[in-house]
């Protein structure tokens, strides 16, 4: 017999302090994918998240490696999976174990950021939210049911989603049985605020490229040459400040743009959430949650070029930038590639040599977040947040893979949901999880099921 909603309730958070404990032991491991990271970390990781399954009742749980489009075997994930009883849906539940890099120890507020703490109502550390909190929201729901899970299930935590799921296409492709399923729930995007939940419906795209531009065969003296030979840093420069508007808009043509859904964003709530400097005024045009969610944007990721303090005053002969561009629902990343490659090739000043390769793109998307299955897990979120209902968002970021599944599973209800808020400040130093707000979404999790199993 299933447990009763406030019975799942009470389950829930009576196992919170033992699932915080777990979630810091999977963060004290730098399971970085990226490259020149040591990667014995990950199938550490990888290890401990399957454990961790076999320990929230899944009967099979399996470790699984994939050839990614570069034919390098990419980064140990994760498959657990336990049958529905009979006439009951079938659940996927995603989250990645893989987090990004620290950066700097000195932008943190503690000595090691794989070694989680806690100040406050928040647990900071390199990924105690983004994602190994979803990590532990699934176990959390799991471990709720104990031996009553009234749906099947099947868990499926990735290791290299930060590092661009290079492997990840090939894994669902070769473990599509495994990953069939009616309701597909992706724990890796945020809630509108602390204490208002939200399902996100639509995500940007991405295109990562790199631009070079050459105007020497060598560094030659500034003095004896400059003012008649360009340098390339400059014309750089000039290039890479012709992808925005004097407002700030991205001004690539050929991009799309789209309408956000009718949510108030107060500017001073965005200052706070982004530590903005004073005085620094916002860019581009329309409102804020359409900047944020269905506008693209273009960025400099970074320069190779000598640093300031060992430079030589002698014109560079060659300089690279990496750009992102986010692209907006409802457009594609090779045509996008495409229109940035064209305008930069006919803005490239100076007759500069210049070279535009792809590093990596994904897919915008977008979610028709309607019927019984939705439905559903708005129930679910009003319940587990002391009804505040939820709103539908969109978000700036990308998850790519999310079309990969509306592609090999059309029928499935995919339902993008996660553990951050505004301040959990992923990806950067200082990240955190609220620990009450994470508490309500492994309540929501579980209350999903339960409600699923029902319709």
């Amino acid at each position: 017999m299933s447990l009763s909603r406030s019975d799942l309730r009470s389950a829930v958070d009576a196992g919170m302090p033992t699932v915080i404990e777990d979630l810091k032991q999977l963060a004290r491991i730098p399971s970085v994918a990226f490259e020149g990271f040591d990667h014995s970390h990950v199938t550490r990781s990888a290890e401990a998240v399957a454990e961790l399954l076999r320990g929230a009742g899944m009967d099979d749980v399996r470790i699984v490696t994939a050839k990614g489009a570069s034919g390098q075997t990419g980064q140990p994930a994760v498959i657990g999976r336990k049958a529905a009883p009979a006439g009951a849906p079938h659940v996927l539940l995603y989250a990645h174990h893989d987090v990004q890099p620290a950066g700097d120890y000195d932008d943190w507020e503690q000595d090691d950021p794989f070694e989680p703490q806690l100040r406050g109502e928040r647990l900071f550390g390199r990924g105690c939210a983004d994602d190994k909190a979803g990590v532990m929201a699934h176990v959390a729901a799991l471990r709720a049911f104990g031996d009553d899970l009234p749906v099947g299930v099947t868990v499926f935590v990735e290791g290299e989603e930060e590092f661009g799921s290079d492997s990840l296409e090939n894994l669902i492709t070769e473990n599509r049985d495994l990953l069939a399923a009616d309701v597909i729930v992706i724990a890796d995007s945020a809630n509108w605020d602390v204490g208002h939940p939200a399902l996100t419906t639509s995500l940007r795209g991405v295109i990562n490229a790199y631009v070079e531009v050459r105007t020497l065969n060598q560094a030659v003296h500034s003095g004896m040459f400059g003012g008649a030979v360009p340098d390339a840093l400059t014309a750089l420069c000039r290039l890479l400040g012709t992808l925005h508007d004097e407002t700030g808009d991205v001004a690539v043509e050929g991009l799309k743009t789209g309408t956000a859904a009718p949510l108030d964003l107060p500017e001073e709530r965005l200052r706070a959430e982004s530590g903005m400097v004073d005085g620094v005024e916002f860019i581009g045009s329309g409102r804020l949650v359409e900047r944020l969610w269905t506008k693209p944007t273009a960025t400099v990721l970074g320069i190779d070029a000598p640093g300031a303090r060992e430079s030589a005053n002698a014109l560079q002969p060659s300089a690279r930038a990496k750009i992102s561009l986010r692209l907006a629902p409802g457009d594609e990343s090779v045509s996008a590639f495409e229109a940035v490659k064209r305008h930069l090739e006919a803005r490239v000043p100076w007759g500069a040599q210049l070279t535009v390769t792809l590093d990596h793109g994904g897919n915008p998307c977008q979610i028709d977040a309607r019927g019984e299955r939705y439905d559903a897990a708005r129930a679910a979120f009003a319940e587990a947040w002391d009804g505040v209902e939820p709103v539908d968002m969109g978000v700036g970021g990308a998850i790519p893979f999310i079309a990969t599944f509306q592609e090999l599973f059309p029928d499935a209800a995919i339902l993008v949901t996660g553990v951050e808020d505004p301040d959990s400040r992923a990806h950067g130093p200082n990240e955190s999880l609220h620990l009450a707000e994470f508490t309500r979404a492994c309540r929501a999790e579980a209350l999903l099921l339960h409600n699923l199993s029902e319709l």
